[in-house]
């Protein structure tokens, strides 16, 4: 884990990645509760909503980088719940159809969303990805105005000719500007791309690369906490 030290912070990640429980992570799921004990107040919400990326496609639970946020979390004690809203094989529009009842699950502090990515890989018209994650935007601003959001930035591979994906790399910087978010600009920043960091479909990252995601996200994530 050569990767996760030079600070307390990626100290903490780096053991988050060694350990194999989770007390603060919770999945959202149809069957799942993310309801506190009565008698317990409930911490407030991380909500990472994606899709394959964020759910942890092929990598166990434990190694997806909403669960060593979490563990990271429980490390530096502080109070806040992690919650996996991610789902393989989303898209924005499925995004922005399920998005009220994720949010009619929690409250909700810090919302990273992660999606658009399957959007480039099919070639999808921008034009719907940009109006789908706004939709989703202004759905957590009206549903949880209190919530801050984070915005993760996507490249794709040059399939559709390189315009298209230029277009998509420009078109995250474009959504939070005009939204006033806070944007990570490429989510897999050190991982896409390279080889020993990904599955052999050369998408989804390796448990390895999950911990430079973890790393990536929490240097957007920290100075909200």
């Amino acid at each position: 884990m050569k990767y996760l030290t030079g600070s307390a912070l990626l100290l903490a990640l780096a053991a988050a990645g060694c350990q194999s429980d989770t007390p603060k992570t919770q999945t959202a799921a149809p069957t799942a509760t993310t309801a506190a004990a009565p008698a317990a107040k409930a911490s407030p919400a991380i909500l990472f909503f994606g899709d394959s990326i964020t759910a942890g496609f092929g990598v166990e639970p434990d190694q997806a980088y909403p669960a060593l946020i979490a563990q990271a979390l429980d490390s530096l004690h502080l109070p806040y719940t992690a919650v996996n809203a991610g789902l393989s094989g989303e898209t924005s529009a499925g995004g922005r159809s399920r998005i009220n009842w994720v949010l009619s699950r929690q409250p909700v502090s810090v919302f990273v969303l992660e999606l658009g990515g399957n959007d480039g890989l099919r070639g999808l018209p921008l034009a719907n990805t940009r109006k789908n994650l706004q939709a989703i935007i202004d759905t957590v601003r009206r549903q949880s105005p209190q919530s801050r959001i984070v915005l993760a930035g996507m490249q794709i591979p040059p399939n559709m000719g390189p315009a298209y994906a230029a277009d998509f790399k420009k078109l995250y910087g474009d959504i939070a500007t005009k939204n006033h978010l806070l944007l990570i600009p490429f989510l897999l920043e050190g991982v896409g791309g390279i080889t020993r960091l990904n599955q052999r479909d050369g998408i989804h990252p390796t448990p390895e690369g999950h911990r430079l995601v973890a790393r990536t996200v929490w240097r957007t994530l920290k100075p909200l906490l």
